[in-house]
């Protein structure tokens, strides 16, 4: 009997094509270009002083640096208070959100795409919008406070208000691509667990719990481990904001990479500053799909 998806000739089984090869191969020409020599080439520079004038090789000399550099150290903690605070409220309001939505409601599809709006719009006319409302003087943010007699604050020149600032805004920025993926992971729940719960006398709580979060845990998985990827590369809203201050509250590591490359010209100590990073999300996506994953399937199954 002939097996699906091979192709028996002169006794011998074809399972691929060289057809195949010439159709992947754009990506994979695509891929080395843009990004496999491109790590190596930073990767290389690591390891040497190069300003744009001159390049020397001083072998392990940046990553030593990297231990001792405050403003580094000082990027990688608010790298990993923004990540944390981001994600998870982005991840329950967006849960929030997508419940909301999947109900039967009028108007419904204007509100989906209110909220998606924000995710499609720029980054960086997101941060301008964002730099007026939480202007001290005229911002609409303390003319709303003023209404209810509460007095406002220097958001974005507070070392306390800075970074939550800036992550309320950029909770708000990726709210609709989380709700979304959410309202997909929810339409795709059969509709007979939740009639066999009822039947079973369960409320809406114990539904949502036994029920909803179970399976959407792959959904949230995913959201998690492309999550933490993206917060870590978080860069333009701080740079238009506040540009790291005050008092380097607001530095990120895309940040300080940026500001010793192009203000510094230190291309070679920021290159390590690169990898290292590139380093430490390599091993949290390992190790979130290591943990994570098995969570998953056991679930699932």
């Amino acid at each position: 009997m002939r097996a699906v998806g091979t192709t028996i000739h002169r006794g011998r089984r074809l399972t691929s094509e060289p057809v195949g090869y010439l159709l992947i191969l754009p990506f994979y020409v695509f891929f080395f270009t843009f990004v496999v020599i491109p790590i190596l080439i930073n990767l290389l520079l690591s390891f040497t002083n190069f300003d744009l004038r001159s390049i020397s090789f001083v072998g392990l000399k940046n990553y030593v640096a990297l231990f001792t550099d405050k403003f580094f150290l000082d990027s990688l903690r608010n790298t990993g208070i923004y990540t944390f605070f981001t994600l998870i409220f982005t991840l329950v309001l967006s849960l929030l959100a997508a419940i909301f939505l999947n109900q039967r409601l009028i108007g419904k599809n204007i509100y989906r795409t209110c909220f998606f709006l924000p995710h499609v719009t720029s980054m960086v006319a997101v941060s301008m919008i964002w730099f007026w409302i939480y202007e001290p003087s005229h911002g609409i943010l303390n003319k709303l406070l003023a209404l209810f007699g509460i007095g406002g604050q220097n958001w974005l020149y507070d070392v306390t208000w800075a970074l939550p600032s800036i992550i309320v805004m950029s909770v708000w920025k990726y709210m609709g691509y989380y709700m979304v993926i959410y309202l997909a992971g929810l339409q795709g729940i059969p509709v007979y667990l939740y009639e066999a719960a009822k039947i079973d006398g369960t409320n809406a709580i114990q539904r949502f719990i036994n029920i909803t979060l179970p399976m959407l845990r792959p959904v949230t998985f995913f959201l998690f481990v492309t999550g933490v990827i993206n917060n870590f590369n978080v860069f333009e809203q701080v740079l238009i904001l506040t540009n790291g201050g005050p008092m380097n509250s607001t530095t990120t590591v895309v940040h300080q990479i940026y500001i010793r490359a192009f203000t510094d010209f230190l291309m070679g100590y920021a290159a390590a500053q690169a990898f290292f990073v590139l380093i430490v999300v390599t091993l949290l996506t390992l190790l979130f799909f290591r943990h994570g994953s098995r969570a998953v399937d056991l679930e699932v199954q």
